[in-house]
Parts: structure tokens; sequence; C-alpha cells
């Protein structure tokens, strides 16, 4: 099972391409129900805050591989930074997996960006191959040496993406093109050694891949009897459970202007 990614222009941003998806092969939610996951070799990163392009703003996106053994707390990496622990970070947000796969997609958009290079450019902890937003379900339980982690949600992706990567449009491009990466919470703090796997270990949501979480919430904005189950899925974070809930029963859809593109948009 693959998904089609295809760039086209969307008229919003003169000069650059968007990624579309949802389109050719589209997400086969019933084929994911059936799928489980290779182990995989994680590559570690952490980040320092520091300041954000030429702006006031500081952040610790820029992240960098480090060598284990990793300690892994309940809020994250022992040694890794949020400089908004509003809304990076927490205990439902312990650490950001993002496919290297990716990249490719994003190089082929963006053209010759140094960061596309290396991994580290979305602000990610956690890099691998061979698992995506299709194949990863909410839930999902994952050992990784001496720790277990449970996927809460998807990424939400904001404005500090753009001044990152120096594109107006890249939070709102991931977004539409649900390549958002995921977050984990920790079930169970403790050390990973080199060499060690990540391992999926239960699937208590079949029928949930994150693939589908991001189809409700950025395409399908109306699907709201299905938006009304996402918010039932216990193992799905508060924050996106009560998401779910509130355009369910108001109809209305959030504004997510100031989210990617700042506070001034």
């Amino acid at each position: 099972m693959h998904l089609k990614y295809i760039l086209a222009n969307d008229g919003a941003e003169a000069g650059f391409s968007s990624l579309i998806l949802w389109v050719g092969t589209g997400i086969n939610e019933t084929q994911a129900m059936y799928d489980t996951l290779p182990a995989a070799v994680p590559l570690i990163l952490s980040g320092r805050i520091a300041s954000l392009g030429h702006g006031h703003a500081r952040s610790a996106i820029d992240k960098s591989p480090v060598k284990g053994p990793w300690r892994i707390e309940r809020t994250g990496l022992v040694g890794d930074e949020q400089a908004d622990e509003r809304h990076h970070g927490g205990p439902e947000k312990a650490l950001h997996h993002y496919p290297f796969e990716h990249y490719e997609t994003w190089r082929a958009s963006l053209g010759d960006n140094a960061l596309l290079h290396k991994t580290g450019a979305f602000g990610e902890n956690i890099s691998t191959s061979g698992w995506t937003e299709e194949t990863v379900h909410v839930g999902d339980i994952i050992r990784f040496g001496g720790v277990l982690l449970q996927v809460s949600q998807a990424r939400q992706p904001c404005w500090k993406l753009n001044v990152r990567l120096g594109s107006e449009g890249i939070a709102r491009r991931m977004q539409s093109a649900a390549i958002t990466g995921w977050y984990y919470r920790v079930l169970e703090p403790g050390c990973a050694e080199p060499g060690a796997l990540l391992t999926l270990e239960h699937r208590p949501q079949p029928r949930w891949p994150l693939s589908r979480t991001l189809r409700l919430l950025y395409r399908d904005l109306d699907a709201y009897d299905e938006l009304q189950d996402m918010a039932g899925v216990s193992e799905l974070s508060d924050g996106w459970r009560r998401l779910a809930a509130r355009r369910s029963a108001t109809k209305t859809i959030e504004d997510w202007t100031v989210r990617l593109h700042g506070g001034g948009a």
C-alpha cells in the first residue's frame, strides 16, 4: 500500500509548489487495518533553544543526532529542550517521530535546501525509514529498549516550520499533504542502548491509522459522524478528542491562521 503524492501549484504562493494528497491511489484504510510494522532502526535527535530566523522567536526545532544510550522520561528525551511548552512537548507530545522518506518529497518541492539533506529539519526526535502515517496507528504501543511508547496523535504543524525552512506555507503544505509525523506519550520511562530497535508490541486501534485522523481533520472536514467516532478513540490525545467532538457538535471548522502563519498573519 502506497500513497501517491503529486506536486501542483495551488495559487496560494507564487513560485512555490504545493503538496497535494489523496489523489491517484488514495488512502487504503481498509488495508491499513491489517498492516503491521517492521522493526525500525531509529536515529535519535535532540535540540537546544535558540533564536529562530531574524525575529524574536525562540525555538529548539533545530535537532541534531545524539549518541546513546538515551534516557527517556515522561516528558521526553533527557537533554532535549522545548521553547514553547504550551504547544510543544509535555506528556502527550513527549517525542516527535518524522519519516525520513518524506524528505525526498520535500526536496522535490522545495529544491536544493541544505536543511533537507540531513535529518532534523522538521524538529523530530526520532527518524526512521519504513514507517509512515499510513502504517502507524493511533494507540500503537512501541518498544524501544527499556522504554515503552504509545502513539498519541499526529502533528499539527505550525508557522515555525515556515521560518525554519525559509518558505512561507510549509506548515500548510505539510498539513494538506498529511505528512506531519506523529507524537508519542511515554508509558514506561527508561533507557535505550545503541542498537535498540523500534518494534510494535500491540495495536489496540486497527481501524485508526494516523492517515485517517488527518483526513478527517484536513480533507473531509464535514464527516461529522466519523469525527464523533474519532472523539471516542480512548488512545487519542485528549486535545484531539476534544477537537473532533467540538467540530462534530458545532459543525464549525476552527481557524488555522495563527497556527499556520503566526500571530502577525
